[in-house]
């Protein structure tokens, strides 16, 4: 079966985004693209936005696409309590139809087991924690996370973001022979160093095998596109990625 394509709305950039019109106005590129799902922005909308969920629901609906809602904050905070706005995020999801809602995992100490149940089994949506570009996501806490969400039967499963272990300095191989029975979706990205730090780059221009790694994860997970989507015709070019990342 061939893996569930979703585009990231921020692969456009802020800035064409919001001279598109906003992320609403993406659905029907994408979908003429061939894409199966998008991957929603929080970061992107204004507070008038977020009051016109439902709206957004409903005109993804019309694309006949499926949708992921990204949540720019950890599920654990720096203190490593448990985030209080978790159920308002999940219940954010809900309302644009998203089967997924992805956090970064944030500063990890304790799983806070019964907490973390009572939320996520009073949503339909699943919860899917990424690695983000922080400390805090290096390989053994991840490890550590996703072990004891394992023995606690918690109904949650890893974003596996490719390209983010440059930032914390680790190796992604390692990371997805470690982590990959937990992925339950990829976050298709590539980087080269830039300055002090790293930028993501096209896949077409990366000098690295992103092809192995991405054979190491699940076949099945759906795979996101959150590489830079950039050109005179932006249909062309998220076209292109698509049907690339649905052959590999």
């Amino acid at each position: 079966m061939k893996p569930e394509i979703i585009v990231v709305t921020a692969a456009y950039g802020s800035s064409k985004v919001a001279e598109l019109g906003g992320q609403s106005a993406l659905l029907p590129l994408i979908k003429q693209a061939g894409a199966d799902g998008v991957e929603i922005r929080r970061e992107l909308f204004s507070a008038e936005d977020l009051s016109q969920l439902p709206a957004l629901g409903q005109a993804i609906t019309r694309q006949g696409l499926s949708a992921c809602y990204s949540v720019p904050e950890t599920l654990y905070l720096a203190d490593g309590a448990l985030n209080p706005h978790l159920a308002q995020f999940l219940s954010e999801a809900q309302q644009i139809g998203a089967q997924q809602l992805k956090l970064s995992l944030g500063h990890f100490i304790d799983l806070h087991t019964t907490a973390l149940a009572a939320v996520l089994t009073a949503s339909p949506v699943k919860l899917v924690v990424e690695n983000d570009q922080t400390t805090d996501c290096k390989l053994a806490p991840m490890q550590r996370f996703f072990h004891q969400v394992r023995d606690a039967a918690l109904p949650l499963e890893m974003t596996f973001d490719m390209a983010n272990w440059r930032w914390t300095g680790e190796d992604a191989r390692l990371a997805a022979q470690q982590l990959s029975h937990y992925v339950g979706y990829v976050h298709v990205k590539t980087a080269v160093p830039h300055r002090d730090s790293f930028r993501a780059i096209a896949l077409d221009d990366s000098p690295e095998d992103w092809r192995a790694l991405l054979h190491a994860l699940p076949a099945d997970a759906p795979r996101g596109i959150e590489f830079p989507l950039e050109g005179a015709d932006l249909l062309a070019v998220t076209r292109h990625y698509v049907d690339l990342l649905r052959a590999r």
